[in-house]
């Protein structure tokens, strides 16, 4: 069955904008929890292929139509969540490099205009959900938004960068101030790992 990777840092790395206890009821709860909920619908089905997590979204067609459903939400909820410790840190490498700075530099001209773009897709989203920087089919950036624990590999977007709107990310922080979160997390955001992301993908 599947696992979560360790957080990359100690539970307290990203204060003072994100805190010690979100981070660890987060972690400990909630993304273990998308955890042991798809290993017991998968463990319940008798799923044996060897495929990643990506693989298994990928061909959610060859598992039993009425558990696809759950299936997706909690492998999504893994993904999702792997992907948005990931791209966090305490070394606050909050400007982009490399290829992917080349990239936002060709797509929206300036970090400035897509860091207010990304922030404007984050405030537009409505409920659940995630903010994603992806690479799409035509290789380029996108910034979209998903509902719930939708993972863009459903379809076949790459996601390298990712915020995490759902209430138990922020609120108890932040309250109903979600937009300041949304703002804070360009002061955590960690763009050599990004980058990483984007040029192993392109």
């Amino acid at each position: 069955m599947y696992d979560i990777p360790n957080l990359p840092y100690l539970y307290d790395a990203l204060e003072p904008y994100i805190d010690q206890e979100t981070v660890k009821i987060h972690y400990e709860k909630h993304h273990q929890g998308y955890l042991n909920n798809l290993n017991e619908i998968l463990e319940k089905i008798n799923f044996q292929k060897n495929y990643t997590l990506i693989e298994l979204v990928e061909n959610i067609d060859e598992l039993p139509i009425e558990d696809r459903g759950e299936i997706l939400f909690n492998a999504g909820g893994v993904l999702n969540h792997n992907l948005y410790w990931k791209n966090m840190s305490q070394h606050r490498n909050n400007r982009p490099v490399g290829k992917l700075a080349d990239a936002i530099n060709k797509e929206y001209g300036s970090f400035e205009t897509f860091k207010n773009e990304f922030i404007k897709q984050a405030s537009l989203l409505r409920g659940s959900g995630f903010t994603f920087l992806v690479i799409n089919h035509e290789g380029n950036l996108e910034i979209i938004n998903t509902p719930n624990q939708e993972t863009p590999y459903l379809y076949k977007l790459i996601p390298i960068m990712a915020l995490d709107l759902w209430e138990h990310s922020y609120y108890l922080l932040y309250q109903n101030r979600r937009s300041e979160y949304i703002n804070n997390f360009f002061n955590i955001v960690d763009f050599v790992e990004i980058n990483k992301l984007y040029e192993e993908n392109i």
